[in-house]
């Protein structure tokens, strides 16, 4: 390659860089599990994956208000639909609506190749304006105790920087403390479980409540979570609030951003566009 072309190249890619400020406000990185099957007690599994609308309804709105989306999980894999979330009863009954929003979702760069959570660390974290983390089961599994989804929180911890989560995706923000991984041991064996320096301890804050999960539970025939969610956010030291079952609710707290269920998620997303607009 000629001297010439390299700087071509490397004009090319300024170039790019400038064009994407022009076309977009900034960037939102979306954290999204790599995996498919949630551990029940007993060695059971349950098929799982992020909420169509807990992921599509927020992406649809950061899209529509002039953000980048960047994905990221754990593996740099193709994330899964929860097929228990393909339904209208998260779309107001309307079938067009969730059409619409499965095709937001299939259009979005990286959705069937993700970047891996390690490729997003050695990019940098300065230049995203905001986290966002979809719930479905799926990131009990592996954003719960993951220490480089607890490095990523911290740094938009530490500047201030929106940091969103809905319905089951609060529960990566235990990863930001000293020991993720035995603190979710230590939930799996139904041992007491206390957090280690957790950044967002005394923190306002919301998620699955527990008798939401409870009807959740209901519906496995017998089987059983291993956690709840709800109690383990509350023994991390959350201030955990929540609304009547099935309702709208969202919770902010400094850069904090939490939905508690699946019908959170216009509310959500608002929450993320306000505080966006005063930085």
């Amino acid at each position: 390659m000629t001297k010439r072309t390299i700087l071509s190249l490397a004009l090319f890619g300024l170039l790019s860089n400038a064009a994407l400020a022009v076309d977009s406000k900034g960037q939102i990185l979306v954290l999204l599990s790599s995996e498919r099957q949630l551990q029940l007690q007993d060695g059971k599994t349950e098929p799982t994956g992020y909420y169509l609308n807990e992921f599509g309804v927020p992406a649809d709105a950061f899209i529509k208000a002039g953000y980048k989306l960047v994905l990221a999980s754990p593996k740099g894999n193709a994330p899964a639909v929860d097929k228990k979330s393909v339904t209208t009863d998260y779309f107001g009954g309307s079938e067009a609506e969730m059409q619409r929003i499965t095709q937001v979702i299939a259009a979005l760069p990286g959705i069937d190749d993700t970047l891996s959570l390690t490729e997003i660390l050695q990019g940098g974290l300065a230049h995203y304006d905001a986290v966002f983390i979809p719930g479905g089961h799926a990131p009990l599994i592996d954003l719960a105790d993951n220490p480089q989804v607890g490095e990523i929180l911290r740094h938009f911890n530490a500047n201030a920087k929106p940091t969103a989560a809905i319905c089951h995706g609060p529960i990566a923000l235990l990863s930001a403390q000293q020991n993720p991984q035995a603190f979710q041991q230590a939930l799996v064996k139904q041992n007491p479980a206390t957090a280690q320096n957790w950044i967002y301890a005394g923190y306002n804050m919301t998620i699955f409540s527990n008798t939401e999960e409870a009807v959740f539970e209901a519906s496995l025939n017998g089987e059983k979570l291993q956690y709840y969610p709800g109690k383990a956010m509350q023994q991390a030291g959350g201030n955990m609030q929540y609304a009547e079952n099935w309702t709208p609710n969202v919770v902010v707290d400094r850069e904090l951003i939490t939905g508690q269920n699946p019908f959170s998620d216009k509310a959500l997303a608002a929450a993320v566009l306000k505080q966006l607009a005063t930085k």
